[in-house]
This record gives C-alpha cells, structure tokens and sequence, in this order.
C-alpha cells in the first residue's frame, strides 16, 4: 500500500476518534443550554477557523486531541470595568454589539463612560454621556468586539457552572462515552468484515520443534486435544498446550479429509508448553448473534488488558520503552493498514477504546479529573474555587504535554536505531 494512501487514512482515523469524543461534549453541552464558544481538534496554532452560529470551529497545528471549550468553564477573558469609555450598537434600543477600542472610527453607534455593567445576570449596561446617565438592556447574545475580534456575551444561564451537576457531569462524560459507541460499531464492522473462525488450523510447523516431529504439517485443521473438541476455542486450545509441558497429548487432526491421531509432547520453555506452530483458522460470514456476541467479547476482553495497561502505568512497573506516543501510533496504524481495511478499522476500534478509558483517568486536564470536581461538589455542597481548579487542570496540561514531549523523542530515537 503506497505511504500517500497509508497517511491518509490514519489522518481520517485520527480526525474520527477526536471528533466524535469532541462531538459527544458538543452535543449534551448545547443540549444543556451552555454556549459552547469553540469546537477545535488539535492544539496549538489555528491552521484552519470558521464560525457557524454561536461556535467556532478550528483545526490546529498539533494533532494529538482536541477540545470543546464552554462558557464559565474557565474564566471569561475580556472584561469591562466601570469608568471605561466603550461604544454600544444598538438595535431596538438593546445593544448587540459592545465595542471596546478603536472608538472613533465607529458610526451609528452610542460612545459613553460606563458607570456599571452587568451583562451576565441583568444584562444591563448603565453609561454616563454629556452628564446625562442612560441605561441600555443587553442582548442575551450580544458581542464585544475588541481589536476587531468579537467575543459573545454569557449570561449566567448559559454558563457551564450554572447548570445541574448532572447536566455538567454528561457534558463532560458524553466525550468518553461516544468514544465507547464508536469503539462497539467499529468492532462490529470489524467482525463483519473479517468473519469468524470455523476451525483451528496450523498456519505454520517450526521444523526444528515438537510439532514437526510429530509429523504435524501446516494446513493441519485440529479437531480435538486429549479428547476435548477444539472446535474455534483457540485461547483454550494454545492453554491446553501451554499446560502440558514434557507430557504427551494426543491430537485428532483432520488433513486432506481424512482424519489422523498424532502423538505430540510440547517442550518445556520456562515452565510452558511449547509444540513450535503459529495458529490460524478458517472463516466464514458472521450471523447477526455471532457478531454481536463477538462485539461484546472483544469490548470486555479490550477492556481488561487496557485497564491492567493502566495499572501497570500508574504503579510504576514499566520503562520509557513501553510507552508509546503519536510517532509509535503512526508506526503501528501503519502496519495495520497495510494489511488491510478489516485490519484498521479493528485498530481503529481499540485505539476509541483507549482513548474513552485514558479520558476517564482522574489526572489533572482529563474528564476523569473534571467528573473528580463535580463529585466533590456534590459531597461538599458547594463547587471547588474555580480558579483553584483551573490551576489544577493547567499543572495537569503541561505535566501530560511534558510526557507526551519525552515519548515522542524516545519514539523517534527508537526509529533511528531501528
């Protein structure tokens, strides 16, 4: 497959995995009511911006996630204080547009010295003009424009922290959770595509091994071990071999439509059972039952390995080495693509899972950490000091952004010394 091909489908994988985890915020966030001001993947710089209603939407530079950023989430940026001079437009008497600068170029517009604002609870703006004092009604989506860059206004209700801590806590788990759906759908594809076994078959007999002179040959469709059918069961049958160390089994095969009994006694490798074959099997078109089955096998079984990944990650039992960051991803979804679109989107499915499991972790900067904050509320009665928390989740940001840095170096390093 040509490396064009390759790259665009991991840039098409990536693009699907953020978005949707994005996306699932988006939704239940708008669905709550909050103004949700960007929906961006990527970090860093702005490669690409447009605005469709109250968001704007934004590809940035760095490919490694993304983010829906909600009113009051993180302290408003622009601010006005009393005894500023700003401009109003006004429409109907309300104001649509507050400008802040750049004052004297402006037409059709009301200039004054504000005497108090507020714009969040009231939406109320009160301006001395010429000694005269006039009170001016806020449009609930009215805009400050400063240095020609408009920033919508949000009234207290529509806010994130004005919401239920319900409606707060599935804006922030909806990300993960999408993530979930898409991993079920794409493993479901996966198995559709890809069939289910029918058999266990050797697809390869290492010469130099117990298997070859036992005079098992690839191709060989195993039917049964110590009179147990072996039917599709290949975890149970490589255990059975794995258990059977300098013990003669006997195996019913079937070669060529007829059937044989072999001898075989698997050799003793670090107290395992080793035969020195590599396992395959033939397929066939999945029922509707098998795939959904086989959809569930695959998210638990996933499941369980991510977790103990985790464990092994948060107790320290492992080296630089056996971490991976975006160049090891590329490197990985790279091979899986080379062996085909049932490959990828099966890789495409973990990596969802992955990534909806590693945002529930409770580190600073992740939704685990977010969800974290909302319980406390609940236990406490009251919320955590916002900036206290965003502080806390900006330490989290960079610590992630430092590890992530430190992959990624090792990453390359391991490519150059092949």
């Amino acid at each position: 497959m040509s490396s064009i091909k390759v790259g665009i489908e991991i840039i098409i994988m990536f693009f699907v995995l953020v978005t949707i985890h994005e996306w699932g915020h988006f939704y239940f966030a708008k669905r709550a009511g909050i103004l949700v001001r960007e929906f961006a993947i990527g970090f860093g710089p702005k490669l690409f911006s447009y605005k469709k209603g109250e968001t704007r939407y934004t590809l940035r530079l760095l490919p490694i996630g993304g983010f829906v950023r909600m009113a009051g989430e993180d302290p408003e940026i622009v601010q006005i204080n009393p005894g500023q001079t700003i401009g109003l437009k006004l429409e109907n008497n309300r104001a649509t547009h507050i400008y802040l600068d750049q004052l004297n170029t402006l037409k059709d517009s009301v200039i004054g010295v504000v005497e108090s604002i507020d714009i969040e609870d009231k939406l109320e703006i009160v301006l001395e003009i010429d000694g005269d004092r006039q009170v001016y009604p806020v449009d609930a989506q009215a805009v400050m424009v400063t240095r020609g860059k408009e920033t919508q206004i949000a009234p207290l209700d529509r806010q994130f922290g004005s919401k239920s801590i319900g409606q707060r806590a599935l804006s922030i788990f909806a990300g993960p959770l999408m993530n979930f759906l898409l991993a079920a759908l794409l493993f479901l594809i996966f198995i559709s595509l890809s069939g289910v076994a029918k058999n266990v078959k050797l697809d390869s007999v290492d010469p130099n091994k117990a298997a070859a002179r036992a005079g098992l040959q690839a191709g060989d469709v195993v039917v049964s071990v110590e009179g147990k059918q072996v039917g599709t069961d290949i975890s149970s049958f490589t255990d059975m071999i794995h258990q059977s160390a300098e013990k003669p089994m006997t195996w019913v095969i079937e070669r060529n439509n007829q059937s044989k009994t072999i001898q075989v006694t698997p050799e003793n490798v670090n107290g395992s059972g080793v035969v020195g074959v590599a396992i395959t099997s033939d397929t066939r078109k999945a029922t509707v039952p098998e795939a959904l089955h086989g959809t569930w096998y695959m998210m638990t079984n996933s499941t369980k390995q991510i977790l103990y990944g985790f464990k092994i990650l948060i107790f320290g039992q492992f080296k630089l080495d056996d971490l991976g960051g975006p160049v090891r991803i590329v490197e990985v979804t790279s091979d899986y693509a080379n062996h085909g679109i049932a490959s990828l989107i099966g890789w495409a499915g973990l990596l969802s899972l992955y990534l909806g499991l590693f945002n529930l972790l409770p580190i600073p900067a992740l939704d685990g950490s977010r969800l974290v904050f909302l319980g406390l509320e609940a236990i406490r009665g009251k919320p955590v000091d916002p900036s206290r928390e965003s502080m806390v989740h900006f330490i989290g940001f960079a610590m992630l952004m430092l590890l992530m840095i430190a992959v990624t170096y090792n990453d390359i390093l391991r490519l150059f010394k092949g």
